[in-house]
């Protein structure tokens, strides 16, 4: 991570002047900030942390920074347990991974706090895979209980809309402040690259055309730095292990498709069995259409049929059309298959699902669960079709 942030001294500065008063030994404001995945929400918030923290300590003001992943510590146990053990300097009064009665976890929290003094920020990154509004209501109101000490909250979340769903105690305890960030433009990501070309790697190694490449593909993906990175990255990674001397636009389009095959796999892998069962139908489907030259849309009732045949097959309950239909939105928007609406007129609306990845890639990752073992073979319209 480079010591200098381009493009983002707006939200730096923004995000100071939030914090600044922990310098003052006053309680900042909660902020939440939004913004799509490689905006630099994370790398902006540690930034900023880090420079209050150094700051404090040259001041002689006790600031206190802890981050967490909430997609890792996603329960309100574990949420207190983490916040806790980051003020106990041994190891054997340490709170264990489970077993203490969440309240008497909040109780050591409070004491350690107030005995530690100062200003704690706690920045808690995907904010929105936490499990329940308890935690978060619970830290809102944690200054009601600090006698000696002050807790502020930064929150970061890909989804704008995360507060809109929160129990209206927890929104009106909070009190938040607002970020977006906006996504980086093809010139912005250009400049993020380049700096990161003259950290990483040596000199002359690689094509001109190669960074606007690479910035104009996660362009495309809404400004993604972080996918820009990860193709520069892979791009040097597959020419060296090619032995080339230089990085060209070939290893650029290879590491995109690498990219792409190892998104799709651990998406595929992490899904929930009945989504699982749903991406079937929905390649079985093709797979019959393409057999038979049927080039009509497949249709959410066509994959619904499939889908209730795979599930009587396995032996498990098969859910309404109405949530078949919402999952297959839900895939959509994942990127593995495409879910278009279109209208019929008079009869309706229906949706032209298509798959939008290597369906052989796709049955190998279902193959390793062992519900989908059982499956080896589906007959489709009296034909057996092979998984």
């Amino acid at each position: 991570m480079p010591e200098i942030l381009l493009h983002r001294d707006s939200e730096i500065n923004n995000l100071a002047s939030i914090m600044v008063p922990a310098l003052r030994q006053e309680t900042p404001s909660n902020v939440f900030i939004y913004g799509k995945t490689g905006t630099g929400k994370t790398a902006v918030t540690k930034f900023v942390g880090r420079e209050i923290v150094k700051k404090g300590e040259e001041t002689g003001k006790k600031v206190n920074f802890i981050y967490i992943n909430c997609e890792v510590v996603d329960t309100q146990y574990r949420l207190l347990q983490n916040i806790t053990n980051h003020f106990i300097s041994e190891w054997a009064e340490r709170i264990p991974f489970t077993g203490w009665p969440t309240d008497e976890v909040y109780s050591k929290l409070i004491k350690l706090i107030d005995k530690t003094g100062g200003v704690a920020i706690i920045v808690l990154d995907e904010v929105d895979k936490l499990k329940g509004d308890e935690a978060l209501y619970n830290l809102s109101r944690i200054n009601t209980d600090l006698k000696n000490a002050k807790l502020s909250i930064v929150g970061i979340s890909n989804d704008l809309k995360f507060t809109e769903f929160l129990d209206p105690r927890v929104k009106s305890s909070l009190g938040e402040e607002n970020m977006i960030f906006p996504p980086y433009d093809a010139g912005e990501l250009q400049d993020i690259l380049k700096q990161r070309v003259g950290i990483a790697l040596k000199s002359g190694v690689i094509d001109n055309d190669v960074v606007p490449l690479c910035s104009a593909l996660a362009a495309q993906e809404h400004g993604d730095a972080r996918r820009a990175l990860d193709l520069l990255r892979m791009s040097a990674e597959i020419a060296e292990r090619a032995k080339s001397p230089r990085i060209t636009k070939k290893y650029v389009r290879l590491a995109q498709n690498k990219i792409e095959i190892d998104r799709v796999v651990e998406v595929v892998r992490t899904l929930p069995t009945q989504s699982k069962l749903i991406l079937l139908s929905v390649i079985l489907q093709d797979e019959h259409n393409k057999k038979t030259a049927t080039t009509g849309a497949i249709t959410t009732g066509e994959v619904y049929e499939i889908y209730k045949g795979l599930c009587k097959k396995i032996r498990m309950d098969s859910l309404t059309q109405r949530r078949v239909a919402d999952l297959i939105s839900e895939l959509d928007m994942l990127g593995i298959i495409t879910a278009r609406v279109i209208s019929k007129g008079r009869y309706g609306r229906t949706r032209d699902i298509r798959v939008s990845s290597s369906t052989g890639d796709i049955i190998n990752i279902l193959q390793e669960d062992d519900v989908f073992k059982e499956l080896a073979s589906y007959k489709i319209r009296g034909q057996t079709r092979l998984i």
